[in-house]
């Protein structure tokens, strides 16, 4: 895979599986523009690992659950690269409860930050891409929008939100040479899955074809064969990377 002269902005990029996704598209060529809210150290950080292996990439804070924030964010990275060709909508997080006793505010906050922000980056990128007739956006959903997960259903609704965001966009773009797909994880150790109960992981692994959790690195391969020309006849597809857990 070849991503030399592509530009690429990734959304929730200072830790996790965003930055293993950033980390990815430089080392394949693509100029990266690395999004954090509120960790700077460790935006920081993975632009200095990208620009240490020779890549090229710049930090771009902005919480891109906020629709005016979101269009900054694409306009920063317009302003300094001049084109947007890849958006990986990874920003989330999670606050987990049993319906019963879940807050409206923890289910108002997880559908902001996880859905409405795929929404307000696309929302916010799309033109450029018309414009460019090439673009290649990779959503990141979740197991939990596919089958479920006990205490989850404020993120279940926003990944699985998602799902139906990504098929019908790329029904709508696919003309404009605008492929649109989404990648949906398994357990893979981030700090969004640290919390979880050992029995729970255990249980999950037990579950897998694989019979091991994942890592960030095999979903960042996925994301970036989706942001590359050898998937350019791939859109609207849900590739989940669970070890055959779903």
């Amino acid at each position: 895979m070849n991503l030399n002269g592509k530009v690429g902005l990734v959304t929730g990029a200072s830790r996790g599986i965003g930055r293993a996704c950033a980390i990815k598209l430089a080392l394949l060529g693509a100029r990266v523009a690395v999004n954090y809210h509120t960790r700077a150290s460790a935006a920081d950080e993975v632009v200095r690992e990208i620009k240490s292996s020779g890549g090229d990439a710049t930090a771009i804070q902005g919480d891109v659950s906020q629709f005016t924030v979101a269009q900054q964010v694409v306009g920063a990275t317009m302003s300094t690269y001049g084109r947007l060709d890849i958006l990986v909508n990874n920003a989330g997080t999670t606050r987990d409860a049993l319906l019963a006793t879940m807050k409206e505010d923890d289910f108002d906050a997880i559908i902001q930050q996880n859905l409405k922000s795929v929404f307000n980056c696309c929302r916010a990128a799309v033109r450029q891409m018309i414009a460019q007739r090439y673009g290649r956006i990779v959503n990141m959903t979740s197991m939990g929008g596919l089958i479920g997960i006990p205490g989850q259903t404020n993120y279940a609704a926003a990944k699985a939100g998602i799902i139906g965001f990504t098929k019908a966009m790329a029904k709508e773009y696919g003309g404009r040479n605008i492929a649109v797909n989404a990648v949906s994880p398994g357990l893979i150790p981030t700090d969004l899955t640290a919390g979880l109960p050992q029995e729970v992981k255990d249980a999950l692994v037990r579950l897998t074809a694989l019979g091991r959790i994942g890592s960030v690195e095999e979903v960042a391969n996925v994301v970036a064969f989706l942001a590359s020309d050898e998937a350019s006849y791939i859109t609207g597809q849900v590739i989940a990377v669970d070890g055959g857990l779903t």
